[in-house]
């Protein structure tokens, strides 16, 4: 009897990486198939299971699932838009078994637009009633600037139809190109003055060619920053704050910047209640070695590039543009994973094609 209790009260092993996660998965699938398949209670037998599986793991992992064909269940993993989370999918996908019945999918892929219509709230979002024009800036003119029109928009029904139109060009487009291609967008209906509409269903292939001209433009573009000169920003707030800021001054009035269109930002927050918000010298050094350590794995030649770092209020930030977002994303979560236990750790990344994100350093500007 003390054998059976014993084996009763074992705990579930933990899940620490991507083999503890598709072993559990590979133990349980004869079930999950099953329910899926015969559209039992799905949210209890299926996402109540997974979803705290995916969290033990990493937190931002999100999925859909739906049968493939007759035979097959789709399991798609997405970060639901979040760019800085979007390598991890991809990896936990790469790396999961080959199942029979099973097909894993990493990011929500591209749909036909033939087969793809959504209704919501009664209105219709199709390839007859959504059409598109190019909103280009001669101050910018490397970004993806578009405009969405759908036929139907009114001030009344403009929140069903910008969430239905988002909804409708995650799916058309497949979630990575659609979080990557597009720099910025604005969902609105039809008025005189506006340009020449252009059916939507031509989105993909108008895309297609501002990425190839994006591409060759800036293909094999790098840059040396480690003799550039850095400029110093010091000011206090009217609470007495201080705040220091120390930036590559010579880096921002480069002229290829939208080779270099990932931002990314990580915020660690201290004590500097008695230090005018400013670190103690311990605390100092602490954050300086962190910064040294994104130093090592981020360099100019790989196309990560340093702008710097503020410091006020209680919070460093330190800055890079980088060539890609996948790994400053896996830098930036080891680096928060290590030091947790020491600072309040957060980061993100984004696109700014022309880094206007540090117009406030720029003395041009």
């Amino acid at each position: 009897m003390g054998f059976l209790k014993s084996l009763i009260n074992k705990k579930e092993e933990s899940i620490k990486s991507y083999s503890d996660f598709w072993n559990w998965f590979n133990q349980n699938e004869k079930s999950f198939f099953k329910v899926i398949k015969q559209k039992g209670n799905i949210e209890k037998d299926f996402f109540d299971k997974i979803s705290p599986k995916l969290n033990e793991l990493k937190e931002g992992f999100f999925f859909l699932v739906g049968m493939y064909d007759n035979n097959t269940v789709e399991l798609v993993l997405t970060p639901d838009g979040y760019i800085k989370n979007i390598v991890f999918v991809e990896e936990l996908v790469h790396v999961a078994p080959k199942i029979d019945g099973w097909k894993f999918t990493a990011l929500k892929p591209a749909l036909d637009i033939k087969d793809l219509s959504i209704t919501m709230d009664g209105i219709d979002f199709n390839s007859e009633n959504i059409f598109f024009f190019s909103d280009d800036d001669k101050n910018y003119p490397d970004e993806i600037k578009i405009t969405i029109i759908h036929k139907d928009y009114t001030e009344e029904n403009k929140n069903t139809i910008i969430n239905g139109s988002l909804i409708f060009l995650d799916n058309y487009l497949g979630e990575l190109n659609f979080v990557t291609t597009i720099d910025n967008f604005v969902v609105t209906g039809r008025e005189s003055s506006q340009p020449e509409l252009i059916p939507i269903s031509k989105l993909k292939d108008f895309l297609a060619w501002r990425q190839k001209e994006f591409i060759e433009k800036y293909e094999g573009v790098r840059r040396n920053i480690e003799n550039d000169s850095h400029s110093i920003y010091e000011s206090e707030h009217e609470s007495g704050d201080k705040s220091v800021a120390i930036i590559n001054t010579e880096l921002l009035k480069w002229d290829s910047k939208a080779s270099h269109p990932w931002i990314a930002v990580a915020e660690l927050k201290y004590d500097g209640s008695k230090n005018n918000g400013m670190p103690d010298n311990e605390t100092y050094e602490l954050l300086n070695d962190i910064e040294n350590e994104m130093l090592n794995e981020l360099k100019d030649f790989d196309g990560y590039l340093y702008i710097g770092r503020q410091t006020a209020q209680g919070v460093r930030e330190i800055y890079f543009a980088c060539r890609d977002f996948r790994k400053p994303s896996k830098v930036f979560f080891n680096s928060q994973q290590k030091h947790s236990d020491k600072f309040e750790f957060d980061y993100n990344i984004y696109k700014d094609k022309y880094w206007q994100t540090f117009n406030r350093f720029n003395p041009q500007l």
